[in-house]
């Protein structure tokens, strides 16, 4: 045999596919974002990328996080409560928890006692005052996560 082909046979052994790569990976967290301020998100999807999360969607209203969540099926929303629509982000969490399964953690500048007390019906995961770093934000989404399953 050629030394070429048994080298080439040899590597082929040797290394895993990327196919093969992929299905024994464990899958990174999905997250959805739910929020409207465009250079907020954009820091967040690079923050959350960059620790490893897979964040499947931007949603900047109610209805469009709904509609995000239930074809990508995230592990969890990070949510404004201040958004565009008619609709807030409570009412979005609650409607993730309630009608999917999907709890969140709010990350925002209104956390009134209020807005809280509306907000218990979603369960949420925890609270982050704007404006928050990523060391403050990845810590409690990690706890958020080890604590569902």
């Amino acid at each position: 045999m050629d030394p070429v082909q048994v080298w080439s046979s040899r590597v082929t052994q040797t290394f895993a596919t990327d196919e093969e790569i992929s299905a024994s990976a464990p899958a990174a967290p999905r997250i959805l974002i739910v929020e409207d301020d465009f250079l907020v998100a954009s820091e967040l999807v690079a923050g959350l990328t960059n620790a490893g999360f897979d964040v499947i969607g931007v949603a900047m209203s109610a209805d469009e996080a709904i509609a995000v969540a239930r074809s990508q099926r995230p592990a969890l929303a990070i949510v404004d409560v201040r958004l565009a629509g008619h609709r807030d982000g409570v009412e979005a969490a609650i409607e993730l928890f309630r009608g999917h399964g999907i709890r969140s953690i709010f990350a925002t500048a209104h956390a009134d006692p209020e807005t809280r007390r509306r907000a218990q019906a979603a369960a949420p995961l925890g609270w982050l005052a704007k404006p928050y770093s990523p060391e403050r934000l990845l810590p409690l989404i990690r706890a958020a996560l080890a604590g569902k399953g």
